[in-house]
């Protein structure tokens, strides 16, 4: 069978990353009516390494179009703790780059103006750039210009066209979700002014590896990002970073200030530095890759391992939380309704709906007391801290918390 070939560089992929097996799309959570009627698609999901660039990255085994439905759309002013983030640093970017009436902020996957309202209250042009409709309009009604499109480098060309050119260009999150990821980069040299700053946020892949957060992959990642790789993308099409932060989002993340290659912008010490970690980490080595998928297998293993002595105790385990990450971990565990009972989400659109793959019923954070399980199962571990304080009365019979990577652990 012919390899597929590297995304970017489109150098042939021989070697494995990891592979998860055949996974249901992680956030399409079935109607009753959908599970009666067990057809159930799903996807190989197989992430491999290319040895030129080291993009790590998944197979395209599905359409794109069948992940970012309309279905998919979610508003992300729903999340007080993300519109915070972007609150600092909206005022972080307007000191540093001192902009104001005369400059423009664009952002790509602006969403429902979650970002771009604080540089708007403080009365800084900006212009959104999303794909979906529905947020887009819930932008303008906060007072946020946006223009429905998909970005690339010719929707890039026709914004310039235009007459936009912009001081600052934002994109949170949505470089590791696009399939064509140069096309995409390209967009922003078109957009950029000449001494203009760009920012990437994305989930460093350092992190994913060390963590062994593998539960992080699922088919909307067409990409897991580390420095090295990025770096290339970027000044393949005319760009380079000079600045970088690490954030604490999404089990660690990276903030990548960007410019074109000719700017006047120097690099920073805390880039070389990120660099060299990289580096000592062995990212910029094919052989550094191979030993990911033994510690995924662990983690599995300790996992099965831990409902068995569950199971024969009679103790009955839920989890917590119907995240798209938590869907990845219980179906390349193999976990049924017969492992795990059930699990509590808090959002009402989950809610009378089942998990995909595992099939785990999803019940309101209510429905705890009356099911009163021995263990909860934290399947966000990223947001175990707050879980444990909402659910602390699990307690009061004898429950447990449960994490269960990097490796199962039991909190009394």
């Amino acid at each position: 069978m012919t390899p597929p070939l590297c995304r970017f560089c489109r150098t042939p992929l021989v070697d494995t990353f990891i592979d998860l097996g055949r996974q249901p799309l992680a956030n399409s959570y079935l109607t009753a009516e959908q599970l009666a009627a067990g057809n159930e698609p799903a996807y190989p999901l197989h992430v491999r390494v290319c040895h030129e660039c080291f993009l790590v990255q998944a197979d395209d085994a599905v359409p794109a179009d069948a992940i970012f439905d309309d279905a998919y759309a979610y508003f992300s002013s729903y999340s007080t703790s993300w519109v915070e983030h972007a609150r600092r640093y909206a005022a972080a970017m307007a000191e540093r780059f001192d902009l104001g009436p005369e400059s423009l902020v664009v952002e790509v996957a602006s969403n429902d103006g979650y970002l771009l309202q604080h540089f708007v209250e403080m009365d800084i042009p900006v212009l959104g750039v999303e794909p979906t409709a529905n947020t887009a309009e819930a932008a303008r009604a906060r007072g946020v210009p946006t223009e429905v499109m998909f970005f690339g480098e010719q929707t890039g060309q026709r914004l310039a066209a235009r007459g936009y050119r912009a001081d600052l260009m934002a994109a949170n999150n949505v470089l590791a979700h696009v399939p064509d990821i140069g096309d995409f980069v390209a967009g922003f040299r078109e957009l950029l002014k000449d001494e203009g700053v760009l920012t990437f946020e994305f989930p460093h892949l350092l992190n994913l590896i060390e963590k062994v957060q593998f539960d992080t992959i699922y088919h909307e990642h067409f990409s897991y990002l580390s420095l090295l790789a990025v770096e290339q993308v970027l000044r393949a099409n005319g760009l380079r970073p000079f600045d970088v932060e690490r954030l604490s989002t999404h089990g660690g993340s990276l903030r990548l200030f960007c410019c074109h290659m000719g700017s006047g912008h120097e690099e920073t010490e805390a880039l070389v530095t990120l660099r060299e970690d990289e580096h000592a980490a062995g990212l910029d080595r094919i052989e550094s890759y191979a030993g990911f998928a033994p510690r995924v297998e662990a983690v599995r293993d300790s996992f099965r391992a831990f409902l068995a002595v569950e199971k024969a105790a009679g103790r009955r385990v839920a989890a917590y939380g119907a995240a798209a990450k938590g869907n990845t971990f219980l179906n390349y565990c193999g976990t049924t309704t017969d492992d795990v009972v059930a699990v509590f989400d808090a959002s009402p659109a989950k809610q009378g709906r089942f998990l995909p793959g595992s099939h785990l019923p999803i019940l309101a954070p209510q429905a705890v007391r009356e099911i009163r399980p021995d263990d909860l199962l934290i399947l966000p571990w990223n947001l175990r801290d707050e879980i444990m304080a909402q659910m602390a009365f699990i307690r009061d019979w004898g429950g447990r918390f449960v994490t269960a990577s990097p490796q199962t652990r039991v909190f009394p």
